[in-house]
């Protein structure tokens, strides 16, 4: 009795299992494969997207740095020797040129000392004449010309050192450029080494940025630079690379490179914090698309493009970032049509219906 019970549940199951797996495309809890699901939903029901064309356009890969502000020659104006200041030929902040005497320090005693020096040279002078022309007349010997002579260079040797000395005690600007503050005053007894004011060449301005070594070979002298300052944030200074150095800082892995900057109105000063643009490449023809069409997954970002009104999914290698596009450097060649708004909606093989006509960015 029980053996005939079972049998009969046995066959009921097995009757029911054959019924639905016959009956199964239309039981709403039975899942689909992924390749039946695509065929028959997705790729029979259009979905409204919008597309842009990918274009070819310019890419200028910038490279930014922060530096700092030098004068183009600057220079603390010193004392070589001790005195008293006895005039001050300067104003602070004011223009010089090459040459001009700055301060004077009292040199009474070197003058009189060249005074002693100058008789002792017209007293030397005549008595080489002398023993000259008693030699023509062979009245003395040569000997005794000759060691009037070498008197007469003595003496000259002497009066150019005092000569020399006196003109330390007229201090001079080395080049052209714009005085800073005054640190002496009249009366001030100075000392070798003693700041008396400083002064710095502005017309033109050095520049160091520090860029990293990855970027060297995209740096090159006489490359173009735009830089700019926080003090001024409407002006851009054009500059020009004129030194880069021989070695690569170990720690930071970056390299010093020098810009000139003109400065004719002096706007930029001395320990200015300057940021700095190097054009590194431009690439003419490169591939642009808008930036939402990108899909990044995991590692990887890839794009839908629409072919035969299907999206398919394309692996693509991207770029520089450029006013709301960016560059495909693989993966996509111009005039491809790429699905930018609704890709969120998108499967592969998906039935695609554009909302609106394909967007278009002017060159």
């Amino acid at each position: 009795m029980r053996t005939s019970k079972r049998i009969i549940t046995v066959a009921v199951i097995a009757a029911l299992a054959i019924t639905t797996w016959i009956a199964r495309d239309n039981l709403p809890w039975v899942e689909e494969p992924y390749q039946s699901r695509k065929d028959k939903n997705f790729g029979q029901r259009a979905i409204l997207v919008e597309a842009a064309k990918a274009r070819k356009g310019s890419v200028t890969v910038i490279i930014e740095a922060l530096g700092t502000a030098q004068a183009n020659e600057a220079v603390t104006i010193t004392s070589k020797v001790t005195g008293l200041v006895s005039k001050i030929s300067f104003s602070e902040g004011g223009q010089v040129k090459t040459g001009d005497v700055l301060v004077e320090l009292d040199s009474q005693e070197m003058q009189a000392s060249l005074e002693e020096k100058k008789a002792e040279l017209v007293n030397a002078t005549r008595l080489y004449e002398r023993a000259r022309e008693l030699y023509e007349r062979r009245s003395v010997p040569r000997a005794q010309m000759d060691d009037r002579f070498g008197d007469l260079q003595a003496v000259k040797a002497r009066v150019r050192v005092e000569k020399a000395r006196i003109k330390e005690y007229y201090i001079r600007a080395p080049f052209s450029g714009r005085l800073g503050l005054r640190r002496v005053s009249v009366g001030t007894l100075i000392d070798p080494g003693m700041e008396i004011t400083t002064l710095d060449d502005t017309g033109k301005i050095k520049a160091d940025f520090r860029v990293p070594e990855t970027a060297l070979s995209h740096i090159a002298t006489g490359q173009s630079v735009t830089v700019k300052s926080g003090a001024y944030t409407d002006l851009e200074f054009k500059g020009n690379v004129t030194t880069i150095d021989t070695r690569v800082d170990p720690v930071t892995r970056s390299v010093q490179v020098r810009v000139i900057l003109n400065n004719p109105d002096e706007l930029i000063r001395p320990g200015m914090f300057m940021t700095a643009e190097f054009v590194a490449i431009i690439r003419e023809d490169s591939v642009l698309i808008p930036e939402q069409a990108i899909v990044v997954s995991r590692d990887r970002q890839y794009v839908f493009v629409i072919d035969n009104d299907k999206a398919s999914r394309r692996n693509v290698v991207i770029g520089e970032h450029v006013n709301g596009e960016i560059e495909i450097l693989s993966g996509l060649v111009a005039e491809e049509l790429v699905i930018v708004g609704g890709v969120q909606k998108i499967r592969e093989g998906t039935t695609i219906k554009l909302a609106k006509p394909p967007q278009s960015k002017a060159q």
